[in-house]
């Protein structure tokens, strides 16, 4: 692992709190404690979107035992103190304004945490860093040193939503929105149920998930078993499982049943022995490799300024454990990031990196990347091959 088990000051949770300030931090937890409500699949989103923040109150609080996962994020939390303590006021106002962005809205930490992770990371391959984007307003984020060999570093957050024609949120508002009224509906049908639906182009936004939800609805109260249309088509039928199927295998049993890219819902009926699954996909598969080497094209022809070899650190967002190891098993984000490698946009690109939330949190292989990250390196730069920046360059696979 590219990092030791870290050991964070115990002050560490205040004086992260003190940058942003503590009325916008407090404003912050208040609005995600009405999101992250309990019982809800939108509120279980919001706590795993949100890990960062939930992380920070916790270790706040008096006496509160940490695992793997915390220390590592109270070390990056820690990483931004010191640098707070270090720069000038114009710079020390931009860090501000990174976090004050982090928890504003639909954002999150995990942009600023992804770029003290970056650094951190160089820092522990033997790397002199300067955070060039902070302390000089550089279009490029991080400067790394080592053996007299210098690279531009640039850091980029990218959500797997954008590569997702079923958009999570919007499906998980339907599946909060369908649920209460599946229960009712279980109670007067027992029985075990299969909604299978396609939606040939997908799901996004709250006028087509509300649309939906009354096509589920009517089906349901006419006693049909399909609706048929060219936005969606709806198929219910008996769910066919063995009796330890049902029980607590059965998430796993319908993962392994429809795969990665579908999307599941199961609920329950009110007095046991009923259940409803609904199971979701779209008419053509997810694209979350490309939506990451959009965003590294985008990043290769306007942020790294071509006077030394550029490295792009991409952290692909909003994936479950499944999702990540999916794009990596398959090389299909492998093979997206080499073919952008060979584009005249990368002509200043020396390696492309990958990394999620598994890696930040200290997850072990397969779960994630072994090197910390996934990299790739351009062959056809002319620093490839540099012994000096080999550590930061040199393909993880």
């Amino acid at each position: 692992m590219p990092f030791a088990d870290p050991r964070p000051e115990p002050t560490v949770p205040a004086a992260f709190v003190r940058i942003a300030g503590s009325r916008a931090w407090a404003a912050r937890l208040a609005d995600l404690a009405k999101r992250a409500q309990a019982g809800t699949l939108s509120g279980r989103a919001a706590q795993q979107r949100h890990a960062l923040e939930f992380v920070l109150a916790r270790a706040a609080a008096p006496g509160a035992r940490l695992g793997l996962a915390e220390r590592r994020v109270l070390a990056f939390a820690q990483d931004a103190v010191k640098l707070a303590r270090t720069l000038p006021e114009g710079p020390r106002a931009r860090l501000r304004a990174l976090v004050l962005e982090g928890l504003t809205g639909e954002q999150t930490l995990i942009p600023l945490f992804h770029l003290l992770r970056t650094a951190a990371l160089h820092r522990a391959r033997g790397f002199a860093v300067e955070f060039a984007g902070l302390a000089e307003d550089a279009p490029f984020d991080l400067r790394i040193a080592r053996d007299g060999a210098v690279a531009e570093v640039v850091c980029e957050t990218v959500s797997a939503e954008d590569g997702r024609p079923v958009h999570r949120g919007d499906w998980c508002a339907l599946v909060d929105r369908v649920h209460p009224e599946l229960q009712t509906w279980l109670a007067a049908h027992p029985g075990r149920y299969l909604l299978k639906m396609t939606l040939p182009e997908g799901l996004a936004g709250p006028d087509q998930a509300a649309g939906l939800h009354a096509r589920i609805m009517a089906l349901l109260a006419a006693e049909k078993r399909q609706d048929a249309s060219a936005d969606a088509v709806l198929k219910l039928d008996p769910l066919l499982l063995a009796g330890a199927q049902a029980g607590t295998a059965l998430p796993r049993t319908l993962r392994e049943q429809f795969g990665p890219e579908a999307h599941l819902a199961v609920t329950a009926g009110p007095r046991g022995g009923s259940v409803f699954v609904m199971a979701a996909r779209a008419g053509r598969e997810n694209a979350v490799a490309g939506a990451v080497v959009a965003r590294m094209r985008l990043a290769a022809e306007s942020r790294l300024t071509g006077a030394v070899p550029g490295i792009l650190s991409m952290f692909v967002d909003d994936l479950d454990k499944g999702e990540w190891r999916s794009l990596r098993e398959t090389l299909e984000l492998e093979g997206a990031a080499r073919r952008f490698l060979t584009e005249p946009a990368a002509r200043r690109v020396v390696a492309a990196a990958c990394a999620s939330r598994m890696e930040m949190f200290g997850m072990a292989p397969p779960d994630a990347a072994p090197d910390g990250e996934l990299r790739f390196r351009n062959p056809s730069h002319p620093a490839g091959k540099s012994a000096a920046l080999a550590p930061a360059v040199t393909s993880s696979v």
